[in-house]
This record gives structure tokens, sequence and C-alpha cells, in this order.
């Protein structure tokens, strides 16, 4: 059990986009990077286009995409600057992606997520997808890749390639595009090389582009882009316009206590307050955590926004409460974590209830005098 005495801090959320490009572009431009996920959390990587002189081919990269099986490729574009509605939609139909190739004739298949990023980093450059693997190279799994696609909205669509070796052995990507009213068509070929492993993780360069939730805004903005299709993200955003902008903590103390599930926190936090004539508040507050099943179901983009506006109206109570009495807040804990010298302090919480009261409230008298 851990408890803190600062008022909660906002949610980060970063963004990722994408840029879609055309046949021209696929000549012209410089290798395309891509880290495949694998189990462990480790990462394969390989790049389509002209060999890098210094890197190594990985085995682990042919056997998950070479023959026996095939494999495909999907990415979900979003154009760079496009704002928020663009990057909405492109989160709601990487997820509902996702659940798609999970069911039905893909249920055979293996699936795992895959980037696709810029050589060298860059803002702007980053696509999340999945990697389709068909270990009985089934033509069924093709056809229902393209109907699949055929039933995505025209914008963002989906890009799709497929992945085949040669008696050389060597691998090839093989993109395909749809021509209205012509179907679908395959664009040539391009040759899948090895790419040295980059010194950052594929997402740290487009963090500083991305939106980070720098302020109330930005965060605000995100519901903003749901209210045609979440009507709870209005009811959010009117509580969080009755938050003044700034605020400031009151003279009386404010104590976050966190802890898991089962370790008898709620029990603890509403004794403390009791104890001290605290006024509980918990995160998200209770004018919204009705609502959490519905944003909890929807995109990380989604589900952050609605959690750092949480934070901003906790933070409101908070400094209005403060003024007048302690204050506990229940749950921010690893928000504390990244603070510098945040005045955390672990209580074992595996005594006795009474026992485990008592060291809290000697930790607090200890501190908050």
């Amino acid at each position: 059990m851990v408890f803190g005495r600062r008022p909660p801090a906002p949610l980060l959320l970063a963004r990722f986009s994408g840029l879609r490009r055309g046949a021209c572009g696929r000549a012209m431009a410089p290798p395309r990077c891509f880290a495949l996920e694998l189990p462990g959390c480790t990462l394969a990587h390989f790049a389509v286009g002209d060999e890098a002189p210094d890197a190594r081919p990985d085995p682990g990269v042919a056997a998950l995409l070479g023959p026996p099986g095939r494999s495909y490729s999907l990415s979900v574009p979003e154009a760079g600057g496009a704002g928020c509605a663009a990057r909405v939609r492109a989160a709601r139909l990487h997820q509902r992606l996702l659940h798609q190739l999970r069911r039905g004739p893909f249920r055979r298949c293996q699936l795992r997520r895959l980037l696709c990023y810029r050589p060298g980093g860059g803002a702007g450059g980053l696509q999340h997808g999945f990697l389709l693997r068909d270990p009985r190279d089934s033509p069924d799994t093709r056809s229902a890749l393209l109907a699949l696609l055929d039933a995505c909205p025209e914008a963002p669509r989906p890009s799709l390639a497929e992945f085949s070796g040669d008696p050389l052995c060597r691998l090839w990507q093989l993109p395909w595009e749809r021509r209205d009213g012509q179907g679908w068509r395959q664009l040539g070929r391009e040759r899948v090389v090895p790419v040295p492993e980059p010194a950052l993780h594929p997402v740290v360069p487009d963090l500083p582009s991305a939106g980070v939730f720098p302020h109330r805004e930005a965060a605000r903005a995100v519901l903003e882009a749901c209210t045609s299709f979440i009507p709870e993200a209005r009811a959010v955003l009117d509580l969080v316009d009755q938050c003044p902008e700034q605020v400031q903590k009151g003279k009386f103390p404010v104590i976050v206590i966190e802890g898991l599930d089962a370790t008898g926190k709620t029990t603890v936090t509403q004794s403390v307050s009791d104890s001290l004539k605290a006024v509980l508040l918990k995160s998200p507050p209770s004018c919204i955590s009705q609502w959490r099943k519905v944003f909890d179901d929807e995109p990380t983009i989604i589900r952050r926004a609605f959690y750092s506006l949480g934070n901003y109206i906790v933070a409101s109570e908070i400094a209005k409460e403060s003024t007048k009495s302690p204050v506990i807040v229940d749950r921010v804990e690893v928000s504390y974590q990244r603070m510098e010298n945040p005045g955390c302090h672990v209580v074992d919480a595996s005594p006795s209830r009474e026992k485990v009261l008592q060291m809290v409230l000697s930790e607090i008298q200890n501190n908050c005098n």
C-alpha cells in the first residue's frame, strides 16, 4: 500500500501517425522499416527496399514471413497533422481490425502486432498494424482479408501486403491495391531485407510531435472528436468545462493511498478519512466513474483522454476541499513515483487491519507535521 502527498498529475497520451504512400513514393523513398512483436516483448526488425550494408539477417524474420505458410501485413494509415478526428478514426479502425482478425476464418492464423516506421526515426512516420500468418497458406485467407478491407470505410483504408519466398531463399513483399470498380490487384514486389536494430524503440522518435496531452485542451480535443458516437463524451466535457483553468491547493494536507485489489486499501482509506476527519475523493472522480466501462472498451487514445480529464476534475476537487480540511485520494500512485522526491511511503498491508491503520496514521503524523 502506497500513499503520497501531492495532487494527481495528468496521464500522458502519445499518438502515432503515418504516411500514405503511392507507387511512385515507394520507388523513390528510403527503405520502410518494420518492427514485429515477438513473444517475451522482443522485436524483430526488417525493411522493404535496399539492403543496409551493416545489417545481419534475422532468422526469426524468415521463419515468420517465409514458407511454409504465408504471411500478410495490414497497416492503418493516418495523415500526419490531420487532427484529433483523424487520429480517433484510425485508432478505432485499428481496434476493429484487431477484433475481426481474431474471429471467423482467421482463428487458425497467428496474429502479431506490427509497426512500420521511418529509418532513422522522425516525427509522424509511425503506422500501427498487424502481421497475420496462415500456416496452411489457404486461398480462403486472402479472400477473407480482401473482403474485410472492402467492408472498411473509405478513409482511412488499411494497406495490405503479403510476403512470399523464391527458390533462392529471398523474401519479397507484394503490396495490394484496390482500384474503384476494378477490384484488387498486386503492385509488383519489393525485397525484404535485414535492417539494424535502432538504438531506441521505434515509437520514441515520434513522441515529441505526438499528442502527449501537455494541457487540458489537448485531452479535451480527443473527446470532442468522439461526441458523435460516444454520447457520454459530451457529459464528461461539460463537467471538465466547469473546472477552473488554474487551481491551487489549500493549506490542509493531501494524501493519496494506493494498493492492489484485495489488500484492504478501501477499508484503510475510509478509516484514515474518518480518523483525520478528511474528505475522501477517488480517481476517476465519482461524477464520471459510472462511464468507465464505456471508455475502457475504446482504443487507448480515447481511454487515456477520459482518465486524463478525470484527473483534471479530481485536481479541481482537491483544490477546493483542501482549503477546508485534509483530503484523502484513493488511487494515482504511478504518477507520484514518476515525480522527483514525491514523498511516497510504502506500508506493509499483510498484518491485521488495525495494525495497518495504525502504521498508516503514524506515517501521516510523522510526515505531515
